[in-house]
């Protein structure tokens, strides 16, 4: 997977890159690093395969955002080419599929008994959960490259000029549209929006983070996650790419070339900040936040104040996913196809599994001690551990 640049109206698609650092891109020197290799281990975590299945040609090798998500006793997944599956999460068998004919970019994503997905072509579709029919489609300002999603009433969705839209989610009727402008340069992916309650709260390519009303739209607060600074525009890209976390009444953001902030919801006050570049995002259990950085160094976090309670760096620069919690492992997926293993507790690597020969992109997605896999060939898995 290669990470893009977006310019406004200017794409530039930079591909060959072993380091992940987008400033590297278009130095006339490689001065890139090579990803870490893999050293032999014994693995001390006994992870087993449940099923694997196939979800199409997955992301066709295409920089989109498919992502897997469970509701009740199903798991959906969607392909660039615009096939859309559901399958038994207990089994993988599959329950339904649908073929589009639609280039889909972001999602799909749930809510109000619904699979949403946009596609590249400025449209949000939505399909009946139970059956894979059509139920509406709607058009929007631009691609979307993130995952919709829905709650009482409402489907948000962010598009890659900066939009974030509020729709009907009976009919697909624009209930209301918040614009923020965006950088001439970005990185090549949108934040996707998170309903908490009546409120939608979404990052921007400008660094920053706001919460809206639900119903109308209206906003709550906005707070700059990360400044832009230097000279270059390059320089200044402080895209929030990797989805808000939201723990309690609190909601952490972090930035590409800037800081993480936790704020509080209720008051949209910064709770505090710290030196910290990703743009894979984050993942959390009760007591830490973890992150992989742009590096791909994965860093525990304490979410009472920010500071860092271990570091990792053996997997630096093999384009990790988000970190996501099951048990006591954190685990990340890299672009091999390798699913890692690490202790929650000080973060060093307890074993591996390779999940597909493709990479994985999409964060491991965690669901009653079950790891559902979905790589960017379209390869989808069920993974458990005994000590889960």
């Amino acid at each position: 997977m290669t990470r893009y640049l977006l310019s406004l109206p200017l794409v530039l698609l930079l591909a060959g890159c072993s380091s992940m650092n987008p400033l590297n891109w278009l130095s006339d020197e490689d001065n890139s690093e090579p990803p870490a290799e893999l050293v032999e281990m014994a693995s001390s975590v006994p992870a087993r395969v449940i099923w694997s299945a196939s979800i199409g040609d997955g992301a066709d090798e295409q920089r989109v955002k498919l992502v897997p998500f469970v509701a009740g006793d199903r798991i959906y997944g969607a392909s660039r080419s615009g096939t859309v599956r559901a399958l038994e999460a207990a089994t993988g068998r599959p329950v339904w599929s649908v073929d589009t004919e639609l280039e889909i970019s972001g999602g799909p994503g749930a809510g109000e008994g619904l699979v949403l997905f946009g596609t590249s072509n400025a449209e949000v579709v939505a399909l009946e959960q139970d059956t894979g029919q059509e139920k509406w489609r709607a058009q929007v300002s631009s691609e979307v490259l993130s995952v919709p999603k829905a709650g009482r009433g409402v489907v948000v969705v962010h598009t890659i000029d900066g939009k974030l839209f509020g729709l009907d989610a009976e009919n697909g009727a624009e209930k209301w549209v918040y614009d923020r402008s965006i950088p001439v340069l970005t990185l090549h992916g949108s934040s996707s929006p998170v309903i908490v309650d009546g409120y939608v709260i979404c990052g921007f390519a400008s660094g920053k983070l706001v919460m809206l009303d639900l119903q109308k739209g209206d906003l709550l607060w906005e707070i700059t996650v990360s400044a832009p600074s230097g000279r270059s525009e390059l320089e200044r890209m402080v895209d929030i790419d990797g989805d808000p976390l939201v723990i309690g009444d609190v909601v952490y953001a972090v930035t590409y070339q800037g800081e993480m902030t936790a704020v509080s919801i209720q008051t949209g006050i910064v709770l505090w900040r710290r030196k910290l570049s990703s743009y894979a995002g984050m993942g959390a259990d009760y007591g830490q936040i973890y992150v992989s950085d742009e590096a791909d160094h994965v860093v525990s976090v304490d979410p009472g104040n920010g500071s860092a309670l271990w570091k990792n760096k053996a997997l630096q620069y093999r384009k990790l996913t988000a970190p996501m919690v099951l048990g006591e492992h954190v685990l990340v997926g890299d672009f091999e196809g390798y699913l890692h293993f690490l202790s929650r507790v000080d973060g060093r690597l307890e074993g591996r599994v390779r999940i597909a020969k493709s990479a994985i992109s999409t964060p491991p997605l965690v669901i009653d001690g079950v790891v559902y896999i979905y790589a960017d060939g379209g390869e989808m898995a069920a993974v458990t551990i005994s000590d889960s």
